[in-house]
């Protein structure tokens, strides 16, 4: 059903575009045919057809813009993409009989025991759940396709199941239905020695049934090569996992260098010369002022014998 809204949005938007050019041309030849005429009433008359058919052109324009960006987004929300998730056996195929003769034979296949056959939540996101709604035990999610970039319409574009460092920023579609919006779920994404390198657990934003996707960017260390899947839960319900690889070797974390700012702290000691204040002790020449008693040497003036001159 997804693809054949998709692909009748398509093709209305294409017959839309033709008549669009049709009725300009048909209209500039109109015109200027009417001004070729002698007669005025026929030449007014075709040249107003001519503007007739651009104005046609116009609003087939503005229509097929229309149909371009609102008409799959509406058509959705009447007809949920119900991702007839023949998709979901594939759940079963993690404990698929393979695994039972594929023990004894190659121990690489004991990869897929780490892949849990029935992935669960760990408690620690659990106990962060915020939403208070509960979710729909018939939710649905359909396949999960990892790829560098999405479309404007939440579409993969190059999925690959496989990507070479530096990976950097990557995203995981899927289609949904019988979602509750504000209900709780989470996106782990998960290294092959059970390392959560991204994750996001939140009440669910989106619509009933659509296209979504959660995505990874971590620190560039963080994707060593080896096996990686990205497990989807309604609530505590396992839904969806997909599974994709990393190769070559991860590039080393940078941030590093920011350490070596911090001796850069060290001249504060530069402040210890405050005991230069030591030389208040200068104040000790006070004892100098004793020479004051020195000027207790007045008493010179004994003369007093001058006044003997009393004949």
């Amino acid at each position: 059903m997804n693809l054949d809204i998709h692909t009748a949005v398509i093709t209305g938007f294409i017959l839309l575009i033709a008549a669009l050019i049709l009725s300009a041309v048909i209209g500039i030849k109109t015109i200027q045919a009417g001004q070729n005429l002698y007669y005025f009433k026929k030449r007014r008359a075709l040249i107003a057809r001519g503007w007739r058919m651009l104005g046609v052109a116009l609003m087939l324009g503005v229509l097929a813009a229309m149909v371009n960006v609102y008409a799959e987004p509406v058509a959705y929300r009447y007809f949920p993409p119900s991702p007839t998730i023949t998709l979901t056996p594939t759940i079963t195929q993690t404990p698929t009989i393979t695994l039972t003769p594929t023990i004894t034979p190659t121990p690489t296949i004991t990869q897929t025991p780490s892949v849990s056959p029935t992935p669960f939540l760990p408690q620690e996101y659990i106990d962060k759940f915020t939403a208070i709604i509960t979710p729909n035990p018939d939710a649905v999610f359909g396949e999960i396709q990892v790829a560098s970039h999405l479309d404007p319409n939440l579409q993969p574009i190059n999925p690959a199941t496989s990507f070479a460092n530096p990976v950097g920023h990557i995203y995981a579609a899927f289609t949904y239905n019988n979602m509750i919006p504000g209900s709780q779920w989470t996106a782990l994404w998960v290294r092959q020695d059970n390392t959560v390198i991204c994750s996001e657990s939140k009440p669910w934003d989106g619509g009933y049934g659509g296209y979504g996707y959660t995505e990874c960017n971590p620190s560039p260390d963080k994707w060593l090569p080896g096996h990686y899947q990205v497990q989807i839960y309604a609530g505590t319900i396992w839904e969806q996992t997909g599974y994709f690889d990393v190769t070559g070797i991860a590039p080393t974390a940078l941030p590093t260098p920011t350490d070596t700012k911090t001796p850069t702290n060290t001249p504060t000691p530069t402040f210890t010369p405050t005991p230069t204040n030591t030389r208040t002790a200068t104040p000790t020449p006070t004892s100098s002022r004793t020479p004051t008693a020195t000027r207790t040497e007045t008493p010179p003036p004994t003369f007093t014998p001058a006044p003997t001159q009393t004949y």
